[in-house]
């Protein structure tokens, strides 16, 4: 595998090979990331990055690319998996447990509510708004595909699963990143039985 110093780029390459992604199909992914290093211009890095995404659009089927961009999740662990993990102690009932989740905000931003369908909505910022930003790749001068965003969706679901105390399935719903900044982020989880 070839040397991937900037961190983001590293953690894809390790997550499709770990996938058991093939070589051929890797390599065509991972094309030219050896290239972008940790002082490139975080416009540099947003746009391979969303090339990678659109050339793994086109190579890997949609469910085994949103689990490997979900595999890619960061900030697990820490003051986040603390009180995530404080959730599903304090709280008994699943619906005081999503009570208690919105309230979380430094884990989960802005809301968290549960649907008439009995999916959760995990929403980063209140719609409405006239501009949204993506946290990960605020530099990005084009959108990006959503498959990007299950990475996020992954760090989401990890900590969800530990507020509710039960398995759940992601949906990247909106990105900010992918609507070029018109609509918020959120994710749509159902909740596994």
């Amino acid at each position: 595998m070839a040397d991937y110093e900037y961190g983001r780029i590293k953690v894809l390459a390790a997550k499709l090979e770990q996938d058991g992604v093939s070589r051929e199909v890797m390599d065509e992914i991972m094309a030219g990331g050896e290239l972008i290093r940790r002082n490139t211009s975080p416009e540099k890095k947003a746009d391979w990055l969303r090339c990678a995404m659109s050339r793994m659009d086109a190579l890997i089927e949609p469910k085994t690319r949103y689990s490997i961009r979900e595999a890619c999740a960061c900030c697990l662990g820490g003051k986040r998996e603390e009180i995530s993990k404080g959730i599903a102690k304090t709280h008994e009932s699943l619906e005081d447990r999503i009570m208690a989740a919105n309230e979380a905000r430094f884990v989960f931003g802005h809301s968290v509510t549960m649907q008439d369908d009995g999916k959760v909505l995990v929403s980063f910022a209140p719609e409405g708004l006239e501009h949204y930003r993506c946290v990960c790749l605020p530099k990005a001068k084009e959108s990006v595909s959503i498959t990007y965003c299950y990475c996020c969706g992954g760090h989401v679901k990890h900590h969800l699963q530990n507020a509710l105390g039960r398995k759940v399935s992601c949906t990247v719903r909106t990105s900010a990143l992918a609507s070029s900044g018109k609509l918020p982020c959120t994710f749509l989880f159902s909740i596994e039985e």
